[in-house]
């Protein structure tokens, strides 16, 4: 009995490299000389070195302070949630009482510090008019926790076209 089975796997694997090769054979690739720069890897990015700025000592200090008042314990129970609209200037227009401020470093590039550890939470941010009934711009917008300051959150904001821009947005922390 084990024989016939080791026959019919040895015939499998034949067929299926008979297969392969039939297919289009065995390719193996000739590395360049030189790989062009438009085809080049990106480097790989160090903690610190990515598209946010630097955390200013002020800042630091700020966000120190900001965790020590701390939230209250119902406001981080799991299940309720953070939230912050900031305006397109990088002003704190409203938000829950865990919103401590808001900072425009840049065309649509933003902070939002909170007053407890936000680092391993989940973000929800929207791109949002900041007064009602108006229809937002158009854009794009991408959250990422902040460097080196754990109770502050990263926004981006771009246009249509992928653009760094200022745009409103509305950011929502589920805890």
């Amino acid at each position: 009995m084990t024989t016939l089975f080791r026959r019919k796997a040895v015939a499998v694997a034949f067929a299926a490299l008979a297969l392969t090769l039939a297919g289009g054979g065995i390719a193996v690739a000739q590395p360049a000389a030189k790989a062009p720069a438009e085809v080049a890897q990106p480097a790989v990015r160090q903690p610190g070195s990515g598209s946010q700025p630097a955390v200013t000592p002020a800042e630091a200090r700020k966000a120190k302070a900001a965790l020590a008042q701390g939230p209250s314990a119902q406001a981080t129970a799991p299940g309720t949630v953070a939230s912050a609209v900031v305006s397109s200037g990088g002003t704190l227009l409203r938000g829950s009482p865990e919103a401590v401020s808001a900072t425009r470093y840049g065309p649509g590039q933003y902070q939002v510090l909170f007053n407890y550890n936000v680092s391993l939470e989940t973000f929800v941010a929207t791109i949002g008019t900041t007064d009602p009934y108006n229809v937002p711009p158009g854009g794009e917008i991408s959250v990422a926790p902040r460097l080196w300051t754990p109770n502050a959150v990263f926004v981006q904001t771009r246009n249509s076209s992928g653009s760094y821009a200022d745009r409103p947005f509305h950011l929502v922390i589920a805890n």
